[in-house]
């Protein structure tokens, strides 16, 4: 079996909110229309799979993202969300932006 890795690059997105998450992150990951966009969909999503067709064809989801608006700092939002993922199935790379 390929090792195959799903890797969405949300660099360059205005991401100011958990709302602005999803928003980024519905399409590329193949999110259905109902899901429910709350930190326990997502983990649902990317831990339990079953959610996403997309997400659950690939061994590893990848997301980038840059280390700005909600992921400056550490709001608990933002660490919050990053918990979730694991660090080796699911990874969320944050980025210092090019200035």
């Amino acid at each position: 079996m390929t090792h195959s890795a799903l890797v969405i690059d949300l660099r360059g997105h205005r991401i100011e909110s958990l709302d602005d998450f999803w928003d980024a992150v519905a399409e590329p990951c193949g999110l259905p229309d109902w899901f429910g966009r709350n930190l326990d969909a997502w983990s649902d999503t990317i831990q339990g799979r079953g959610i996403s067709d997309l997400i659950d064809q690939h061994d590893t989801l990848i997301i980038h993202i840059d280390r700005t608006g909600m992921f400056a700092g550490s709001p608990a939002d933002a660490r919050a969300l990053a918990d979730i993922f694991d660090g080796e199935q699911n990874r969320l790379v944050l980025h210092t932006p090019d200035g």
